[in-house]
């Protein structure tokens, strides 16, 4: 079963703008479920999964380039960076768009390949698991969103209403395509065997872990505090690793997209802001795995109940940025009295903040924060509180509820 991907217009314009695509992405995402849904009979799939076409790949690049000419689809180019240069010179011999669509599920030695071979050439496009907006089948006509009543009201038109229990099914079992439009997919035996593929393949290529369990630890430590503003020493301190350790797994982590890091809103006007970025797990349901909540209903009961709810949101939001090839211009906003705005969206020089509540029933208290940013000089648009309530309302004169399901 395929679902269409609000990726598949930002691709394609791409293609004919660009000689080369870079689609990343953690694995099982659907990264090449969507590269060949699009390719045309002439492109030549290919991938490094092979063994023999890997080593061809890294042993005769030139002689790879003749085997499989452009346009070409490479998937899990990572393994094989020494192809970049060649891939560079093709682009520069034809001076034209479209020909090479590459796949990668690692970033950081990818990226860092990127960057030095194929700067100007390669259009770099980010893909994470289904949104909402996708499994309704309204991926293509989703948009990035902005806060502001009319927005709003549309999304709304077009979402369908989710209760709590329906809602926290959503999270628990999480937005991988193979789990998320399967029913019949086993939950814990997914996550299980991606965990497995994750630290025997990849974990071991980027890293060198050479201790699987403490790094399983980790990953364990980082999915219990998703929603959290990172404190880096505690984090090392419960997974039972050095702080050097846990820094570098955890920009791994980033750099494969099982995570993202919030940054804080600085402002020069304020010095006193916080500085540790705000830590989510992109997906869900492997957060819900890692800690191990058996259920959607006591994952809904329990201590995370709150933290993951907004982890989702953050998610949700994210992919409408990024799956319409756009940057997600996000922050956070905590001053030294406290003050927290869980999100700010900054926009042609406006600051729209928006607040994340378990609750059906928010209120004017609940966006009591948001005059801190115009005591700060800042032009502040709409904001709201994204929340479980049926419909939205306006709280105040600028903020409104805003339903998780119509996001």
């Amino acid at each position: 079963m395929y679902v269409a991907r609000t990726l598949e217009l930002f691709v394609t314009k791409a293609t004919e703008q660009f000689p080369v695509v870079l689609l990343t992405g953690a694995r099982q995402v659907g990264k090449t479920t969507l590269l060949t849904r699009l390719s045309q009979e002439d492109r030549t799939y290919v991938t490094l999964d092979d063994p023999l076409v890997l080593s061809l790949a890294k042993t005769d690049p030139a002689l790879f380039m003749q085997r499989f000419p452009p346009p070409v689809l490479i998937d899990e180019v990572q393994y094989a960076v020494e192809l970049l240069p060649y891939i560079k010179m093709a682009a520069d011999r034809a001076q034209q768009p479209g020909l090479f669509w590459l796949t990668g599920s690692q970033q950081f030695h990818l990226m860092k390949g990127v960057s030095e071979s194929l700067a100007g050439r390669v259009a770099v496009v980010h893909l994470l698991g289904l949104s909402r907006r996708e499994l309704l089948g309204q991926g293509q006509k989703a948009r990035p969103l902005l806060p502001i009543p009319e927005e709003i009201q549309h999304t709304s038109s077009m979402g369908e209403k989710l209760t709590l229990k329906e809602l926290y099914r959503l999270i628990w079992r999480g937005a991988f395509p193979a789990i998320a439009l399967n029913d019949a997919v086993d939950r814990d035996l997914f996550y299980s065997s991606l965990l497995q593929t994750y630290l025997q393949r990849d974990i071991r290529d980027l890293a060198r872990v050479g201790d699987e369990m403490a790094f399983l630890r980790f990953l364990r430590a980082t999915a219990a505090r998703t929603g959290q503003i990172l404190n880096l020493a505690e984090l090392a301190r419960d997974a039972d690793v050095a702080p050097n350790t846990a820094k570098n797994w955890l920009s791994i982590l980033q750099t494969a997209e099982i995570v993202y890091l919030l940054e804080p809103y600085h402002t020069n006007l304020n010095k006193r802001l916080v500085k540790a970025p705000k830590l989510y797990l992109l997906d869900t349901g492997l957060a819900a795995y890692l800690t191990e909540w058996a259920s959607p209903e006591t994952l809904e009961a329990g201590a995370m109940s709150g933290p993951i709810l907004e982890t989702w949101i953050v998610a949700e939001l994210l992919k409408s940025y990024w799956h319409t090839g756009r940057r997600a211009p996000f922050y956070y906003y905590r001053d030294k009295d406290q003050r927290e705005i869980d999100l700010l969206i900054v926009q042609d020089g406006i600051v729209y903040p928006l607040e994340f509540k378990k609750t059906s029933s928010p209120s004017r208290d609940d966006v009591r924060h948001f005059g801190a940013l115009e005591r700060l000089g800042l032009s502040v648009g709409p904001g709201g509180v994204v929340c479980l309530a049926e419909q939205s309302l306006p709280l105040t004169a600028s903020a409104q509820s805003i339903p998780a399901w119509a996001i």
